[in-house]
């Protein structure tokens, strides 16, 4: 499809609607001829409503304006799209934390981030699949980059916002190093392939993408075409003497360490005991609790416009 031929739905989060450089930012691009419907969120849900909306609106191409709470609402509004009709998406980064935007190189200045959300052709990737269970009641959402349970979910969700605002990446980091005198571990059992572990975790993360929490990297080799999830388990430790150690591992992320384990799987499954305290998830920012929970690959899925040269398409690796 040429660019004459496409159509553009923004879809911006409500509080960034009055952004004076996104809305410059837009009146640049209708006045070079660029078709471009705008659609400001009210409320959650919204976002993922206008975006399975964008078939029938006329839409080629959807371009979620937000965090990455918007961009992942929007994915799952596309996710009800037939794949075959499924526009592609581009990212205007205007949240707190920008995850996903950052890891992929994309520009955090709302008039550049917007141009490329126009000119930069679209890459297929994976989406991944959530099923999730709690009380007995089963739902489904998708995100695009990463999953964060157990210590990592406390930490982004009970960072306060306006801190968040304030020290961007640094809150996480501040909050974690807080939280980690009194940290707690979830329990559960992991079933991938034909491997099954009990596990008393601190942290895990399930990654499409490379990082989560405000710049925290927790999966490093992360593709997001390769058709895998990235997983990092941190096994739970008894003494503050132990962090050395720990954080160590976490710096080399090995396949099988004393508290650190990284490994890719096609789906990973955790189910815990009736007794046990359900897993609390941020899925792409947005924190849930659940008691079982599926993460599974839904390969190139999705067209996404990214840089050219992106490190996480395998079609750009050196070898």
């Amino acid at each position: 499809m040429t660019d004459s031929q496409q159509c553009y739905l923004l879809i911006i989060n409500g509080k960034s609607a009055g952004n004076p450089a996104l809305r410059e930012a837009v009146e640049a691009q209708r006045k070079a001829g660029t078709p471009m419907i705008v659609r400001a969120t009210w409320e959650g849900g919204d976002a993922a409503e206008f975006a399975a909306q964008a078939v029938e609106l006329g839409a080629t191409s959807v371009i979620a304006c937000g965090g990455d709470g918007t961009v992942n609402e929007v994915v799952n509004g596309l996710m009800r799209i037939p794949h075959d009709h499924r526009p592609s998406l581009g990212v205007v980064p205007m949240g707190s934390a920008n995850d996903f935007a950052t890891s992929v190189g994309l520009p955090l200045k709302p008039d550049r981030a917007l141009a490329d959300a126009v000119r930069l052709p679209s890459a297929p990737i994976d989406v991944i699949r959530m099923t999730a269970e709690t009380s007995g009641e089963p739902s489904v959402c998708y995100y695009i980059n990463m999953t964060t349970g157990g210590f990592g979910a406390e930490i982004t969700s009970s960072t306060p916002k306006t801190l968040k605002r304030m020290l961007g990446g640094g809150a996480y980091s501040l909050m974690g190093a807080l939280k980690a005198w009194r940290h707690r571990s979830y329990r559960g059992t992991l079933h991938w392939g034909d491997h099954e572990q009990a596990a008393s975790l601190l942290l895990l993360a399930l990654g499409n993408g490379r990082q989560s929490g405000g710049g925290q990297v927790l999966a490093p080799r992360a593709k997001l075409d390769d058709g895998r999830l990235d997983v990092l388990l941190v096994k739970d430790f008894h003494s503050v003497t132990e962090l050395p150690a720990l954080l160590g591992e976490l710096q080399q992320f090995p396949a099988e360490g004393r508290y650190v384990r990284y490994f890719t799987a096609s789906q990973l499954t955790v189910t815990t005991r009736s007794d046990d305290e359900p897993w609390p998830l941020t899925l792409d920012g947005e924190a849930k609790r659940y008691q079982r929970f599926t993460a599974e690959v839904v390969p190139l899925a999705l067209k996404v416009r990214l840089p050219e040269g992106c490190s996480l398409l395998s079609a750009n690796d050196r070898h």
